[in-house]
């Protein structure tokens, strides 16, 4: 279960920053609309190829008003690092895979979650928020925190866009790991990159309260009054049973995962689409951190699947989350690495083996400050730090918004922000990042509409 319902951002979007063209993904050629400055090479230029579709995994999408995925992000379509032996991301996959085949049998003594990690990322807008009850004017739809391909279709943001279609199915137990995408902040922790597992599970009202002594006379519904412990259709004593075993199979992962003496804390909070729901933390380190969410589905989800006696619980889970905290991986962009040194320090005869990652090398940041006049109600946040991404890709380390002033007599509003320039693998130059940061401010300007302090 995913947890992109945090997002609250509403800042209206900029069309300007839309890719406006065919993309090269998977050998298909690209045109760039705009010209760079004669200064700036065009490798470092925010280009927009120039048809009208954009081309991804085979096939064709037309664009519209709402088309604002960019060529960088997808370049990373299709790269499925949950799915490349001996990844970290792979290991910790294969990790609760192995978790739940082993600790959770059917009648027939064979594994009772099923698991997929082949869902293709490009989602309906109906599967990503429709399905899942999300209203039509909630936050976490609007283009600042996604990437739309147009109006019908995007790159999924949660795996949680999977859950329908595979209950829909006749599926009362299983797993579905794949890539997400969001637009978000830049730092050590956020890429608009990850990896995401969503496990889902239906009890009917026989294996729900077959363990209970005299639970014969216990029901999954009744018609009631929703409040903070339980939805309307929902008997007590089976949102009750529900939420105990979610718990307990999660703290068992985590333990399994982390090893014994993890200490495990649940905090409330809100998902649209489980009710009620959680988030775990964990206490790693003498840190607490949160490591997923979680809650009792809304059966108005699962009765429109077609699984309108049974009730059942969802989770979702980050797998870069989990490995930065297991392996102590200092830096999200990391897992993008083609580097022999990274990527062998995670090759070992089984996935459990103990790996604590060894630093290639700490590589001296080179840090820019940029300063514009925001353009009156067309800026978000969002769309600098996605030019930003796009420009510099995995050399920038992070953007820090430093200052906000509005000028006391023209009412102007001025962002100065501060990108720190770091390669994971290499020390990089003043020149290169100059270029580089030279290119962003002419794109900010061009795309964004901003007037430069530069």
């Amino acid at each position: 279960m995913a947890m992109l319902w945090k997002f609250m951002r509403v800042a209206k979007y900029s069309k300007t920053t839309a890719l406006s063209s065919k993309v090269k993904v998977k050998g298909i050629s690209t045109h760039s609309r705009h010209s760079s400055s004669k200064s700036v090479p065009s490798d470092f230029g925010a280009s927009v190829p120039c048809s009208n579709t954009v081309e991804l995994l085979g096939k064709s999408y037309p664009q519209d008003d709402y088309t604002n995925v960019t060529e960088k992000i997808l370049s990373k379509v299709g790269k499925n690092l949950h799915n490349r032996k001996h990844h970290p991301l792979w290991l910790i996959k294969e990790q609760v895979k192995e978790h739940f085949y082993k600790h959770y049998l059917g009648r027939r003594g064979t594994p009772l979650f099923s698991v997929y990690d082949g869902l293709s990322p490009v989602v309906t807008v109906q599967q990503n928020f429709d399905s899942l009850l999300i209203p039509q004017n909630h936050a976490s739809r609007r283009k600042e925190d996604n990437y739309y391909l147009n109006r019908d279709h995007m790159l999924r943001a949660h795996t949680s866009a999977h859950q329908w279609d595979l209950i829909h199915s006749g599926l009362d137990a299983f797993l579905a790991v794949g890539d997400v995408y969001r637009r978000d902040t830049i730092d050590s922790t956020h890429y608009p990159v990850f990896h995401q597992m969503e496990g889902v599970r239906l009890f009917s009202c026989h294996e729900l309260f077959s363990s209970i002594k005299d639970g014969e006379g216990l029901q999954l519904f009744e018609q009631g009054h929703r409040t903070a412990h339980k939805q309307e259709c929902h008997t007590m004593e089976a949102v009750r049973l529900v939420e105990f075993n979610l718990k307990q199979v999660l703290t068992k992962l985590m333990t399994h995962i982390f090893g014994d003496g993890l200490q495990v804390r649940w905090v409330d909070c809100y998902f649209p689409f489980t009710h009620p729901s959680f988030e775990m933390e964990i206490n790693f380190q003498g840190e607490w951190m949160e490591v997923l969410g979680c809650g009792v589905m809304e059966q108005q989800l699962v009765n429109s699947a077609g699984a309108q006696d049974k009730i059942g619980w969802a989770f979702g889970l980050g797998l870069e989350r989990l490995a930065m905290i297991l392996y102590d991986i200092p830096d999200i962009r990391l897992f993008w690495s083609e580097d022999e040194r990274f990527l062998k320090q995670f090759i070992g005869p089984h996935i459990w083996q103990k790996v604590k990652f060894q630093p290639l090398s700490r590589y001296p940041p080179l840090i820019n400050d940029i300063s514009f006049w925001l353009p009156s109600e067309t800026y978000s946040q969002n769309d600098f730090y996605d030019l930003v991404r796009t420009i510099g890709g995995d050399l920038i380390e992070k953007v820090v918004l430093l200052d906000e002033f509005s000028h006391p007599k023209t009412k102007k509003v001025s962002h100065c922000y501060r990108i720190i320039y770091r390669h994971p693998e290499r020390t990089l130059t003043q020149d290169e990042v100059h270029r580089i940061h030279q290119a962003i401010e002419e794109s900010a300007v061009r795309e964004l509409g901003v007037e430069g302090r530069f």
